[in-house]
């Protein structure tokens, strides 16, 4: 509770809180004579493996003609398709709304939900045939003519050598997926993104025992891609959480996928001073086990999290799949619905070092970890409500059966300033999130 009231007043607070921030580690450089402007900076040298090598730049060095203020959601669009991949800066100013017209605007002719429902109820189709050969003309026929024309509509291709970020404190988007897909040198900061909803999920009778609804429309993807920094975003399910959706033949209504997928070789991240909120199934980190999948991720899926506010969240903050990923000084604030935060995942490379957790009672430091494979981990000086704990000891105590391994393998060398792990809680409270730049 004192996190989230922390959190909650330093809006009020804000001078008070980035002079703390500042104070401890730094803000980020820019193009020469252009410091002011969040626009022009860059990622600091050896902040996170988004320094490897070139570093990230992304459109800091646009000329004049390459620097857009949009406001709605064409503008965006027609500013990321300007100019192609010369270096450019979009500042988004206000909320931005990709379904501002409602689910309903992308509706299939003749698509009903109620006939949906009526035509593969589990009493009348049964738990053993999914909908894949089902016609144009039916029911899931035409659900997926309305879910490509939601895909078509909500989804932006960003490239390479960009900077989105926000102006001001109250800019960001709403049913936005960004797709930061196969490009080099991007950075999204200071925005706010409620999670797209999906306006028509499917339902999968053969999904686990008894059934389950699936759902499209990440909030960023990066696919593919290197030499991306996320910094100082808020990601959150906002006005339509999970808690307040509907059940439909006994399972969720479930409407999200996740906030931030890195996969398919992506490499090179670095994550730093966002707030993830209010979500279920967060960040993936490599997106399947499959040795087809392995040949692009083997040696990539390079990240770095740092200052990141992890707070009201289900699980997978992140899940990994083989990448080299490194985890210090975030702050992790759990609540009744918390099942994990580190999922560990095929031939991951994890290192989490110097975080803060904050557990709720009868909420043991053991769920931290959820083993999903064998692959060592690296867990030093981390502290559970304020007092320092030996995580993969906790877990192994009473969690036998998902025993983790201690040595990742790896040290990670490229970071800035780490702060004592004391001080983590208020240092990312008060300076983590879309809103607190310097």
């Amino acid at each position: 509770m004192r996190t989230q009231i922390c959190h909650a007043r330093a809006i009020a607070a804000l001078v008070g809180c980035t002079a703390l921030v500042l104070s401890v580690t730094g803000t980020a450089s820019a193009a020469p004579g252009a410091s002011r402007d969040p626009g022009r900076q860059v990622l600091p040298a050896n902040d996170g493996w988004a320094s490897h090598g070139t570093g990230t730049t992304g459109g800091s060095a646009a000329d004049a003609a390459h620097v857009h203020t949009v406001t709605t959601w064409a503008e965006f669009k027609a500013a990321l398709a300007a100019g192609g991949s010369a270096p450019k800066i979009i500042k988004v100013k206000g909320v931005i709304d990709a379904v501002a017209e409602g689910c309903d605007s992308f509706a299939a002719p003749g698509y009903d939900f109620d006939d949906y429902l009526t035509a593969y109820a589990p009493e009348t189709w049964g738990l053993d045939t999914d909908l894949a050969a089902e016609p144009d003309d039916s029911p899931e026929g035409r659900r997926r003519a309305s879910a490509a024309a939601q895909d078509q509509a909500i989804k932006a291709n960003i490239p390479a050598n960009t900077t989105i970020v926000g102006v001001g404190r109250n800019a960001g988007f709403k049913g936005v997926s960004l797709q930061i897909k196969a490009v080099d040198n991007v950075i999204i900061r200071n925005l706010s993104f409620e999670s797209p909803i999906d306006c028509f999920p499917q339902w999968d009778p053969t999904d686990g025992a008894t059934g389950n609804w699936n759902s499209e429309y990440d909030t960023a993807v990066v696919y593919g891609s290197t030499h991306v920094w996320l910094d100082h975003n808020t990601f959150t399910d906002g006005s339509h959480p999970d808690s307040a959706a509907p059940t439909y033949f006994g399972m969720l209504y479930q409407q999200h996928d996740g906030e931030l997928d890195i996969v398919r070789g992506a490499d090179y991240v670095t994550a730093s001073w966002n707030v993830f909120t209010e979500h279920d199934k967060t960040i993936l980190i490599g997106n399947s086990d499959s040795e087809s999948t392995a040949v692009g991720d083997r040696g990539h899926l390079k990240v770095t999290f740092h200052h990141n506010l992890f707070s009201g969240l289900v699980e997978r903050a992140p899940r990994v799949r083989f990448g080299q990923v490194d985890s210090y000084n975030n702050h992790f604030v759990a609540n009744g619905d918390y099942a994990y935060s580190f999922g560990v995942g095929k031939e991951s490379q994890l290192v989490a070092e110097h975080n803060a957790f904050t557990l709720p009672e009868g909420v043991s430091a053991a769920k931290v970890f959820k083993r999903w494979n064998v692959s060592p981990v690296t867990a030093a000086d981390n502290h559970v409500n304020g007092t320092p704990t030996d995580l993969i000891a906790v877990h192994n105590a009473e969690i036998p059966a998902e025993t983790l391994e201690s040595g990742a393998g790896w040290t990670p060398t490229l970071r800035t300033k780490v702060d004592p792990v004391k001080s983590v809680p208020r240092i990312v409270d008060c300076g983590a999130g879309a809103g607190r730049l310097g």
